[in-house]
Protein backbone atom coordinates (compact mmCIF):
# COMPACT_ATOMS: atom_id res chain seq x y z
CA UNK A 1 0.00 0.00 0.00
CA UNK A 2 2.95 2.33 0.64
CA UNK A 3 3.73 2.47 -3.10
CA UNK A 4 0.18 3.60 -3.78
CA UNK A 5 0.66 6.33 -1.17
CA UNK A 6 3.88 7.39 -2.85
CA UNK A 7 2.16 7.51 -6.24
CA UNK A 8 -0.65 9.66 -4.79
CA UNK A 9 1.96 11.89 -3.12
CA UNK A 10 3.62 12.39 -6.50
CA UNK A 11 0.32 13.57 -7.95
CA UNK A 12 0.07 16.03 -5.07
CA UNK A 13 3.47 17.36 -6.10
CA UNK A 14 2.48 17.59 -9.77
CA UNK A 15 -0.82 19.35 -9.11
CA UNK A 16 0.82 21.60 -6.52
CA UNK A 17 3.29 22.87 -9.11
CA UNK A 18 0.49 23.29 -11.65
CA UNK A 19 -1.47 25.24 -9.03
CA UNK A 20 1.45 27.63 -8.60
CA UNK A 21 1.50 28.24 -12.35
CA UNK A 22 -2.27 28.85 -12.37
CA UNK A 23 -1.94 31.21 -9.40
CA UNK A 24 0.76 33.22 -11.17
CA UNK A 25 -1.50 33.60 -14.21
CA UNK A 26 -4.41 34.92 -12.14
CA UNK A 27 -3.94 35.56 -8.45
CA UNK A 28 -6.93 34.64 -6.31
CA UNK A 29 -7.54 33.22 -2.86
CA UNK A 30 -9.06 30.03 -4.28
CA UNK A 31 -5.95 29.33 -6.35
CA UNK A 32 -3.74 30.03 -3.36
CA UNK A 33 -5.84 27.61 -1.32
CA UNK A 34 -5.47 25.02 -4.10
CA UNK A 35 -1.67 25.26 -3.74
CA UNK A 36 -1.87 24.63 0.00
CA UNK A 37 -4.30 21.71 -0.37
CA UNK A 38 -2.47 19.91 -3.18
CA UNK A 39 0.97 20.22 -1.59
CA UNK A 40 -0.52 19.36 1.80
CA UNK A 41 -2.03 16.15 0.46
CA UNK A 42 1.26 15.35 -1.24
CA UNK A 43 3.15 15.70 2.04
CA UNK A 44 0.61 13.64 3.98
CA UNK A 45 0.79 10.76 1.52
CA UNK A 46 4.59 11.04 1.34
CA UNK A 47 4.70 10.66 5.13
CA UNK A 48 2.44 7.60 4.93
CA UNK A 49 4.64 6.05 2.26
CA UNK A 50 7.79 6.69 4.28
CA UNK A 51 6.54 4.45 7.08
CA UNK A 52 7.67 1.51 4.93
CA UNK A 53 9.81 2.95 2.12
CA UNK A 54 13.31 4.21 2.99
CA UNK A 55 13.72 7.99 3.06
CA UNK A 56 16.16 8.24 0.15
CA UNK A 57 14.11 6.01 -2.13
CA UNK A 58 10.78 7.64 -1.26
CA UNK A 59 12.08 11.17 -1.68
CA UNK A 60 13.91 10.46 -4.93
CA UNK A 61 10.88 8.80 -6.48
CA UNK A 62 8.51 11.49 -5.18
CA UNK A 63 10.59 14.33 -6.59
CA UNK A 64 11.41 12.43 -9.80
CA UNK A 65 7.81 11.62 -10.60
CA UNK A 66 6.78 15.11 -9.54
CA UNK A 67 9.35 16.72 -11.83
CA UNK A 68 8.53 14.43 -14.75
CA UNK A 69 4.81 14.97 -14.27
CA UNK A 70 5.28 18.73 -14.11
CA UNK A 71 7.22 18.68 -17.39
CA UNK A 72 4.50 16.59 -19.05
CA UNK A 73 1.74 18.85 -17.72
CA UNK A 74 3.67 21.91 -18.86
CA UNK A 75 3.90 20.48 -22.35
CA UNK A 76 0.25 19.41 -22.46
CA UNK A 77 -1.45 22.38 -20.80
CA UNK A 78 0.93 25.35 -20.73
CA UNK A 79 2.45 25.19 -24.23
CA UNK A 80 5.98 24.50 -23.04
CA UNK A 81 8.58 23.14 -25.45
CA UNK A 82 8.50 19.42 -26.27
CA UNK A 83 11.88 19.26 -27.97
CA UNK A 84 13.70 15.96 -28.29
CA UNK A 85 16.35 16.99 -25.74
CA UNK A 86 13.68 17.61 -23.09
CA UNK A 87 12.10 14.24 -23.86
CA UNK A 88 15.45 12.44 -23.50
CA UNK A 89 16.13 14.02 -20.10
CA UNK A 90 12.53 13.38 -19.04
CA UNK A 91 13.14 9.73 -19.84
CA UNK A 92 16.30 9.87 -17.67
CA UNK A 93 14.27 11.13 -14.70
CA UNK A 94 11.61 8.44 -15.13
CA UNK A 95 14.12 5.64 -15.63
CA UNK A 96 15.99 6.76 -12.50
CA UNK A 97 12.77 6.63 -10.44
CA UNK A 98 11.92 3.19 -11.84
CA UNK A 99 15.46 1.98 -11.15
CA UNK A 100 15.21 3.07 -7.52
CA UNK A 101 11.94 1.21 -7.14
CA UNK A 102 13.47 -1.94 -8.62
CA UNK A 103 16.42 -1.70 -6.23
CA UNK A 104 14.24 -0.83 -3.23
Amino acid sequence: MEWVYLFIASFGEIFGVMSINLYLQKKSFSRLLLIVVTFGLGFVFLALAMKEIPLGTAYAIWTGLGAAGAVIMGILFFKESAGWKRIIFLFCIISGAVGLKLLG
